[in-house]
């Protein structure tokens, strides 16, 4: 089956690009979910919109990666979370909540869909948090969630 993705699918390519993958997979995960569209003449013609939307967005080159990875992982970022007794959460932490603390705690604006975290996070304490910046640069941070 031919699909254009619609967003970053681990393994698989970026937003824009046009990949075959098995019937099964793109019929009842990528679809439904929204990471992909179906692959038609029309719909190719969409790939030019997305992939420019996508450039607008996305780190020019692989030294400013470099660099966006450099103002990162010297950075110390805490979320504040309002949690029960024993540290828990009500509810757990997003990638936007953790995105907005990167930019609070003065790092770079980063795009939630590239973060990469370990699980829901539903209680305090340290987590490692990892974000893909470039195809070949992945930076990585850790993320201190405090009962607040």
């Amino acid at each position: 089956m031919k699909i254009i993705l619609t967003q970053e699918v681990s393994g698989l390519g970026a937003p824009g690009d046009i990949v075959e993958v098995k019937d099964g997979f793109g019929r009842n995960y990528l679809l439904p979910q929204g990471f992909a569209i179906a692959w038609t003449k029309g719909a190719e013609k969409q790939v030019t919109v997305i992939k420019r939307a996508r450039s607008a967005r996305e780190i020019r080159d692989l030294d400013h990666a470099n660099e966006v990875k450099g103002q990162l992982e010297g950075l110390k970022v805490n979320l504040k979370a309002r949690a029960g007794d024993g540290g828990r959460l009500f509810g757990s932490v997003t990638s936007a909540e953790i995105v907005d603390a990167v930019k609070g705690a003065g790092g770079p604006v980063l795009d939630r869909r590239r973060l990469e975290v370990p699980g829901h996070i539903k209680s305090t304490g340290t987590y490692p948090v990892k974000i893909k910046l470039h195809p070949e640069v992945t930076a990585s941070f850790n993320l201190n969630v405090v009962q607040g």
